[in-house]
């Protein structure tokens, strides 16, 4: 038998030691011990204070070397100034984890970072969760190692919902908030300043945990980007999925730039790159942290966005039905076999059958009618999922109602969520244990079959491209290459670029637009000026006869605005119909990411854009690639909108393929990296870099 995990030990004690433990229980030292014993914890409990003989019917030690076992979990109650001895003391012991609950470590600056070393030196192979957290609550087991004054609460529904936390404060909220719904939940760690333990150590055991079925995370930072990945993409096999509410959207996350994309891309838009790699579901709201879980846990699977919405109330139907169709389902009517099959359950004048919402009036007060209603729209073909609006009639008799619906629920596999349109919580509390995830918010029936279907979708990256061939890059200089060596280097890697030259003078740019034919664009190349148009470096559609004089004025413009002359210009040819793009890549403390969006003068102003992280060991996927063209509100633009050619999708796939392979073999050489625009051209055509920006480091 393979020795037990210290993660295991430290959410499966046997015995538990409180350092600091406080006789009176009204104090937060004094709470841990009450309420292991309140919540019934069936192992030994080591109470850990000097001036104290007993606390309750429990034996008091003065210190761990006292204690009459090696406790498996020890729960530190000092202050920041001397926790660090007590985690010494108990791994020398062999305990297997400290739970450090003090506060005063690196949130708080300079000498609480050096308190917070202390505890890892002190603890050396032991394992510390903290410091600053409240502890941990497995409901599963009735085992609860923490101070939170959610554990007043006498009673809470166990189920399949885990929950790991960066904040101490809100596992508390989260816990008394989900007893109040009636979801169940698993396990609730609190992971905090993570000296130790964090974030994915616990995703990861818990992909593990037979009575963990969904996965819901309060997220402040992922300090380990790439264990965080593999740890979800776990969970992700084990068809666990993971639901994440990241803090901090709020911030400037668009640093200046050189490029375009970095005022697009931002700290948030990295997090949502991440959690799409990882096949994390992204929770909008705090409120949808527990929603969409609670959805998620029965285990039924939307596969598609048609939704019958059965009520006996019009006004919520309508509600529930317009927020709907702002998320993009469908409510459809019945079909003809459905409505047919509804009238056969109800004489007179009351149903209305031939729309959705499907208004059986007076349904929740017969229970056959309403039973055989939900039977009906469970088998119907025209419908993928159910909502019942739950009306104030449900008040009178709510255990019936539940039960009728819960009858129901065996018949088919299609998600059943509810609506309750009075303020009645008991009742949505009432259904939500009946397997029935009630919500008191149209938006939050939205969110949660929103993420229902979302988890059917989910196809995290993992997938990279090979390098077909290694190119050379030993000769690149570092600092901003101007514009011809920029898209020298994209050419390099397989992105093809618009027909240029490089001159100095009028002539020079007049020989130059003969030799390209056409139309053609003229453009200040310099390395310190990127935006050019901004300063009157950019002109189009010359010709021969009209560049040169072009090139004079445009020099005398450009050095009126900025103080410079330029010396040397590109003559480009002038692409024709296409669709611009724009393709780039950031990087920050999460990794490496490639951006498209609507290009152009607009980039900015209409930030249409998609990202994703670089896999490891490798460029973008071309499935991936073509997704993230498929995601853009432009995207109808590349796929015949309106009579429009179809553009050649398969080469700006091959593009955005070879700009990653790019960034994956420049690693962290490559600072900024953008083609802004990329013309995709018609269907057999083609694509063109028109213009780009690159920095070395």
């Amino acid at each position: 038998m393979s020795p037990i995990s210290p993660i295991s030990r430290l959410l499966h004690p046997r015995s538990v030691a409180v350092i600091g433990a406080s006789a009176d229980a009204t104090k937060t030292a004094g709470r841990p011990v009450s309420y292991l014993v309140k919540h019934g914890f069936s192992g030994a409990i080591y109470p850990v204070n000097p001036k104290v003989e007993r606390i309750g019917d429990l034996a008091c030690y003065p210190d761990v070397a006292s204690l009459p076992g090696v406790p498996d979990v020890g729960i530190v109650l000092l202050g920041a100034e001397r926790a660090h001895l007590a985690v010494r003391d108990l791994a020398a012991r062999g305990c297997a984890a400290a739970i450090v609950l003090a506060s005063g470590y690196t949130e708080t600056g300079e000498e609480g970072a050096r308190r917070q070393q202390q505890l890892v030196e002190a603890a050396g192979n032991m394992r510390i969760l903290g410091p600053n957290t409240i502890g941990l609550v497995n409901l599963s087991d009735n085992i609860v190692l923490s101070a939170t004054g959610a554990l007043e609460m006498a009673h809470f529904p166990v189920g399949g919902i885990g929950v790991v936390s960066q904040s101490g404060g809100i596992l508390g909220a989260l816990l008394s908030r989900a007893a109040a719904r009636g979801i169940g939940l698993s396990k609730l760690i609190s992971t905090s300043n993570e000296v130790d333990l964090e974030l994915a150590d616990f995703i990861d055991h818990l992909a593990d945990d037979e009575a963990t079925k969904v996965i819901a995370l309060y997220v402040e930072t992922v300090r380990d980007p790439a264990k965080f990945r593999n740890a979800c993409l776990k969970a992700a096999r084990a068809g666990k999925p993971v639901v994440a509410f990241k803090i901090g959207r709020s911030e400037a996350g668009a640093q200046a730039a050189v490029s375009h994309t970095g005022a697009l891309a931002g700290a948030d838009r990295m997090y949502d790159a991440l959690f799409q790699q990882a096949g994390v579901i992204r929770a909008q709201t705090f409120a949808d942290l527990l929603d969409i879980p609670a959805a998620l846990a029965t285990g039924r699977k939307l596969h598609g966005k048609r939704v019958a919405i059965l009520t006996s109330t019009g006004g919520a139907g309508t509600l529930v039905s317009d927020d709907l169709g702002m998320a993009g389902f469908d409510t459809p009517p019945p079909d003809a076999a459905t409505a047919e099959a509804l009238r056969a359950l109800q004489t007179g004048d009351h149903a209305v059958l031939d729309r959705n919402p499907i208004d059986v009036t007076l349904a929740g007060l017969k229970p056959d009618l309403l039973r055989g209603a939900i039977n009906v729209l469970l088998q119907s073909p025209s419908y993928d999922a159910l909502t019942i609006i739950v009306g104030s009639s449900s008040l009178a008799m709510p255990e019936l109602l539940a039960g009728v619906i819960q009858d129901c629920l065996p018949n088919s596999d299609k998600p059943v969520i509810a609506y309750v349109s009075p303020h009645a919580p008991e009742v949505g509390a009432l259904l939500t244990q009946r397997g029935v995830p009630a919500f008191a918010a149209a938006e939050s029936c939205t969110a949660a079959l929103r993420a229902m279907f979302q988890a059917t979708q989910l196809r995290p990256q993992v997938e990279s491209s090979a390098f077909s061939e290694t190119v050379a890059i030993d000769d690149l200089p570092a600092g901003s290459l101007d514009e011809h060596q920029a898209k020298q280097l994209f050419t390099r890697f397989g992105v093809p670029c618009a027909g240029e030259r490089v001159v100095a003078s009028p002539a020079e740019a007049e020989a130059a637009a003969r030799e390209l034919g056409g139309r053609v664009v003229l453009k200040i190349l310099s390395a310190e000026i990127t935006h050019k148009s901004d300063v009157g470096g950019v002109a189009v559609n010359l010709t021969a006869d009209t560049v040169g004089a072009r090139l004079t004025a445009m020099a005398a413009d450009v050095e009126a605005k900025t103080g410079v002359l330029p010396q040397r210009f590109l003559v480009q040819e002038m692409v024709g119909a296409g669709t611009e793009l724009i393709l780039g890549m950031h990087r920050d403390a999460l990794g490496t990411a490639i951006l498209l969006g609507m290009g152009g003068v607009t980039a900015e102003l209409f930030k249409d854009t998609t990202m994703r992280l670089l896999p490891p060991g490798g460029g973008l996927s071309r499935a991936d690639a073509l997704a993230m063209a498929q995601q853009l509100k432009t995207w109808p633009l590349l796929d015949g909108f309106r009579g429009r050619p179809k553009a050649d999708v398969e080469a700006l796939v091959t593009a955005i393929v070879a700009f990653s392979q790019m960034a994956a073999q420049l690693g962290e050489r490559l600072l900024e990296a953008e083609i802004n625009p990329v013309f995709v051209l018609p269907q057999g055509q083609g694509v063109r870099a028109a213009d780009g920006v690159v920095v070395l480091g």
